[in-house]
């Protein structure tokens, strides 16, 4: 059956490289996000979301199709921004965009308190000051509300987010972002600048699954689930390969961080 939405969209004059990424978020939302957090009770009918760095908010937009009753996307590009407000008026749904930076910027009077369900979706590993991102958050979510994270961690196989760089397939390759940086540095110079920059930024921030709960509990979160993958679930999207959990070895912290292309957690804020 052709879901309505996604027909909408695509049937627009909206630019394909949009409509492209909007519609394998609008899909992660549809057949693993929202079922993962229905399996825990944590999203309702009524429910008023968040996404920060939300891009074109398909995962939103996904969000709204199954009852929740507001959402809000927030990116630092304003591009993404621009292409989300676009869709949403195509989609009929009810997504405000804002551009705003989590880490530098206050949060607005309005946002405080107000949402039920945060998301964070590879994200967190790019920003400089995990515990300040995470309390700044808090600010925006109802007391017993619950944020949700996934992010590679640094030391698994592509954690080093080379694999974005372009020019040169050595890039391609698992844990070269593990090297000497005079090794691995002259493998990436041939890509570009911009992603270079950001590359080398995520060697010095090195977010681990450890350093990530660290921080949550400092802001005031409890632990309330986590899961590490093997395969994430984006890739059902991108390659049509299953998700596999890695289960019982997962205690392991070698495990965790070196063979785990997702780590996902469900914090929730104490009251």
């Amino acid at each position: 059956m052709i879901d309505k939405i996604i027909e909408l969209v695509q049937n627009s004059d909206i630019h394909p490289a949009n409509k492209y990424y909007w519609q394998y978020q609008y899909e992660l939302g549809k057949d693993s996000i929202i079922p993962y957090l229905e399996k825990y009770s944590c999203f309702k009918k009524g429910y008023r979301v968040c996404e920060i760095g939300s891009a074109e908010g398909g995962v939103l937009h996904s969000m709204l199709a199954s009852g929740a009753a507001y959402g809000l996307g927030t990116d630092i590009a304003e591009s993404r921004i621009i292409a989300g407000e676009a869709i949403s008026k195509v989609a009929e749904l009810n997504v405000e965009y804002s551009l705003h930076n989590i880490l530098s910027e206050p949060t607005k009077e309005e946002w405080r308190n107000s949402f039920d369900i945060a998301m964070l979706r590879d994200v967190i590993e790019h920003l400089d000051d995990t515990y300040l991102a995470l309390k700044n958050i808090s600010e925006i979510l109802k007391p017993n509300a619950v944020l949700f994270i996934t992010f590679p961690p640094y030391y698994s196989p592509y954690g080093g987010h080379q694999h974005t760089l372009a020019g040169n397939f050595l890039t391609k390759l698992p844990y070269i972002h593990l090297l000497p940086n005079f090794i691995f540095h002259r493998l990436i110079r041939s890509g570009r600048a911009n992603d270079i920059g950001e590359v080398k930024r995520l060697q010095t921030i090195k977010l681990t699954a450890k350093k990530l709960k660290t921080a949550a509990i400092k802001a005031g979160y409890e632990i309330f689930r986590e899961d590490y993958y093997l395969l994430r679930p984006v890739f059902k999207m991108k390659f049509g390969l299953p998700a596999i959990r890695i289960t019982a070895i997962s205690k392991i912290p070698f495990i965790k961080d070196f063979f785990s292309l997702e780590c996902a957690y469900i914090l929730r804020k104490k009251q």
